[in-house]
């Protein structure tokens, strides 16, 4: 149950008698139980404002308690959701590797019109054996590729161990699949005010999903945004499967903007264009494409990322098929 109180209510005794946890906006607290609360007791009703009981544990998310899209704002130029109409492009390669190669990218990006660049620097690898990231290094070059380019910066938070840095240097913060149920990722996300990222798990359910996305919402951070990247599931040709029923649901039954990363997805570049391509089709709020000035030498995921000349053909494909469904590409 979510619950709107007055600012002069006696909080904490509402938090204990609930077992509830809250967050402060510019108007009232809000209290968020869990769901199998129903009602409030009456005996606090000079203090509610507004009272809503939900179905599952998917509350603020939930297209019930706000049955419009959530705005997110990056920076004050960029916004996704609400009335917007925006289908951000997300471009750049999975891993910083080299100042001068993060520059070709970060050149490129503003070539094309994109205005985020995605890269890198904490690496969850499945082996040890490969490359982990340049770390804080990687960081530094993607915030002076921002300083000299205009541009915004996404990068993801491995651990709670450098989750300070990361929110630090980076425009949005990405929560990688690997990282989904990261408690001390979610919690300081939650803190902050910038845009979250939160990948699904490629075990997870849609339900798991979005719970995890409660965890920042109900932290007081309203600027979070759903990304479906693939799920694993009996096939072995593709790396992941791409669930865009579960976009469907997520569109219609959650208030937050939806990115797809079709890069993941796939495993290989031959099939990205042609998911993405399907991913703009369904109306969503941004993509996120891999790209890397020669895919060929890449240090991480070089079987799917395109190199900038398929990045081309990709992003002026895409266009009409945005149009179509009343979204421009941004």
């Amino acid at each position: 149950m979510i619950l709107h109180v007055k600012k002069n209510a006696p909080l904490q005794e509402l938090r204990d008698f609930y077992q509830a946890t809250s967050f402060t906006t510019d108007t009232h607290e809000v209290l968020v139980t869990s769901s199998s609360i129903k009602a409030f007791d009456e005996k606090h009703a000079d203090f509610i404002l507004f009272s809503q009981a939900l179905s599952s544990d998917i509350q603020l998310a939930s297209s019930e308690y706000l049955n419009t899209l959530r705005e997110v704002k990056i920076g004050n130029e960029i916004t996704i959701g609400g009335d917007s109409k925006n289908t951000l492009m997300i471009t750049g390669p999975c891993s910083v590797e080299s100042e001068e190669q993060i520059e070709m990218s970060a050149k490129y990006c503003v070539e094309q019109g994109v205005k985020v660049l995605r890269a890198g620097c904490y690496k969850p690898r499945t082996s040890p054996y490969t490359f982990q990231g340049l770390g804080q290094k990687g960081l530094i070059l993607l915030a002076r590729m921002r300083d000299k380019y205009g541009l915004k910066i996404i990068t993801e938070a491995k651990d709670s161990t450098h989750i300070d840095e990361v929110i630090e240097y980076s425009d949005i913060i990405q929560i990688g699949a690997k990282a989904m149920y990261d408690h001390g990722i979610l919690k300081a996300c939650a803190k902050s005010r910038k845009p979250i990222l939160l990948k699904r798990g490629f075990g997870s359910t849609l339900q798991e999903f979005v719970q995890s996305a409660e965890f920042i919402l109900s932290g007081g951070n309203p600027n979070v945004i759903l990304c479906e990247r693939g799920i694993r599931t009996f096939e072995t040709k593709t790396r992941f499967s791409l669930d865009l029923c579960g976009v469907a649901y997520l569109k219609e039954h959650t208030n937050l903007p939806i990115i797809l990363d079709p890069s993941h997805a796939m495993g290989y570049s031959y099939g990205v264009a042609d998911l993405a391509r399907a991913c703009v089709a369904m109306g969503i709020d941004g993509l996120l494409i891999e790209t890397h000035p020669d895919p060929s030498v890449a240090k991480s995921d070089a079987s799917q990322q395109l190199n900038f000349e398929q990045f081309d053909a990709l992003h002026t494909s895409l266009k009409p098929i945005a149009n179509a469904v009343g979204m421009q590409i941004i």
